[in-house]
């Protein structure tokens, strides 16, 4: 692929003090998501439209291995659990399937679903997210909807912080019909 083909955005996301140029095309909220194709640990191809039909996270990070990106992955793994059961939660990073395969067996990451863009780098560059001249994806959250359209965006920043978890999973609640695993209902529920 010639990255001098795509497009370039050099003033949404900054490493340290410094911006850094993402290629891709931006996608926002309201629009509507753009396929993309990645693979599983097996290196079989997954597409987007393999979860037709349920609200999507995607929480794009830089590496699994390191500090943030590990913390980021562990905490929706540990949240999806609490989330009605029409959400799907996915992690993709741009690093090889046998590195992501170590990391969620040594982390015991076994509630969302991890992928990997290494191949065609086809999700970065259709949401605008692939960093020039490393390859690595900038960390951010796209929310899809049940009819796939872009319900949520977050390009964090500055790339070593932390994406705003509270925003992003209130908004999966709130597009969620299925409130089953609503704390609050929960226990206002005479038990049986």
């Amino acid at each position: 692929m010639l990255n001098e083909d795509l497009p370039q955005t050099n003033n949404l996301v900054k490493a340290g003090e410094k911006f850094i140029t993402l290629l891709g095309n931006q996608v926002n909220v309201g629009d509507d998501a753009p396929m993309f194709r990645v693979v599983n640990e097996s290196f079989i191809p997954v597409n987007l439209s393999d979860y037709t039909g349920k609200i999507i996270l995607i929480s794009a990070v830089p590496s699994l291995d390191t500090g943030v990106c590990s913390i980021q992955t562990k905490r929706f793994n540990e949240e999806v659990v609490k989330l009605p059961k029409d959400i799907q939660i996915l992690t993709i990073s741009n690093d090889l399937p046998f590195a992501q395969k170590r990391f969620c067996k040594a982390e015991n990451i076994d509630k969302i679903t991890v992928l990997s863009d290494s191949v065609w780098r086809d999700f970065a560059t259709k949401y605008g997210i692939l960093i020039k001249d490393m390859g690595l994806l900038t960390r951010s959250i796209f929310i899809i909807d049940q009819s796939g359209k872009i319900a949520y965006k977050e390009l964090v920043p500055n790339i070593s912080n932390h994406p705003d978890y509270d925003m992003a999973l209130a908004t999966l609640k709130a597009l969620s019909p299925d409130q089953s695993s609503n704390s609050s209902e929960t226990l206002e529920s005479p038990e049986s």
